[in-house]
């Protein structure tokens, strides 16, 4: 069950991250008819951006997204129960020792970052560390080293990358168009085809922002199902994992401000997101995420 669980958030994980690129293509090509009626030239402006904006991601430096959360860096002689705990994990996940962080916050949480194993870093919140005990402690770092070895931390990354790149052309072309910036359409434009293509073009221009966001949540919250998976198999203890759940399911909000690109980045939803805001959360709920570790 743990196996074909894993394979199966890897294969939709790769249907998201298509339809991000499918998105990407939508938008550019509605930008490239409504500015100079070439429908392919923006295409493959908008994949080019696209590629540009995920690549420079991938190379993101490590201590610029701790330095975002406010963590610092300590030592096993600073925290030795935590980095034993980290060091275990990497072990039996077969990676390199990350660096590890710890973040002053009240908040139960925990995150990763790193573009690859060989420059990743785990950080837990001093609340975290307060309140969960070894077993909780070993499946919330365990999430976290499955995230560093499963490389999904790379296709976090390059979702935000690829929505913050449909977002910059959204914007720019609606800045583009209300200042007269479009092409100016001839009367052969008035066919039904031309009409139903620029009804097409606008429409991908208003909800393609909105519809990458969403895409992105929904690989985020893959990605949790199967960091919960490959936890378990790296402790052989699925009930510490799901009192780890448990309790990061009673956690106050992070006492400070957390920005949406980090959000994902989290074991649980920073932010506690509440109503239609709930649309929006970064990670599924946990009971869905216990309900799924019960079957295993």
């Amino acid at each position: 069950m743990l196996y074909q669980q894993i394979a199966s958030n890897k294969r939709r994980t790769i249907v998201l991250l298509i339809a991000f690129f499918a998105l990407l293509a939508a938008l550019g090509g509605a930008v490239g008819y409504l500015m100079w009626g070439s429908l392919a030239g923006g295409m493959v402006i908008a994949l080019i951006i696209g590629s540009i904006y995920a690549i420079s991601m991938i190379f993101q430096s490590t201590n610029v997204v701790m330095s975002m959360n406010n963590a610092r860096e300590v030592t096993e002689k600073e925290a030795p129960e935590l980095y034993r705990i980290v060091e275990d994990m990497a072990m039996v996940a077969q990676i390199p020792m990350p660096r590890v962080f710890i973040v002053e916050d009240r908040a139960l949480n925990a995150f990763a970052t790193g573009s690859k194993p060989e420059n990743a870093a785990v950080a837990a919140t001093t609340g975290l560390l307060a309140v969960m005990n070894r077993e909780e402690l070993e499946g919330v770092m365990g999430h976290e080293v499955s995230h560093i070895r499963n490389y999904d931390i790379r296709i976090s990354t390059i979702a935000v990358a690829l929505t913050s790149a449909i977002s910059l052309i959204a914007s720019m072309s609606g800045r583009m168009m209300w200042y007269g910036g479009g092409r100016r359409r001839s009367d052969r434009d008035n066919d039904g085809a031309s009409i139903l293509i620029l009804v097409f073009s606008i429409l991908s221009l208003i909800l393609a922002p909105m519809a990458a966001t969403l895409v992105q949540l929904a690989i985020s919250r893959q990605r949790e199902y199967l960091a919960d998976a490959s936890a378990v198999e790296l402790t052989r203890n699925p009930q510490g994992m799901i009192n780890a759940l448990q309790k990061l399911d009673q956690s106050r909000p992070m006492d400070h401000q957390v920005d949406s690109a980090s959000a994902a980045l989290y074991i649980s939803d920073p932010r506690k997101s509440k109503g239609f805001q709930e649309l929006f959360q970064t990670h599924p709920p946990i009971a869905e995420r216990i309900e799924r570790l019960r079957k295993i």
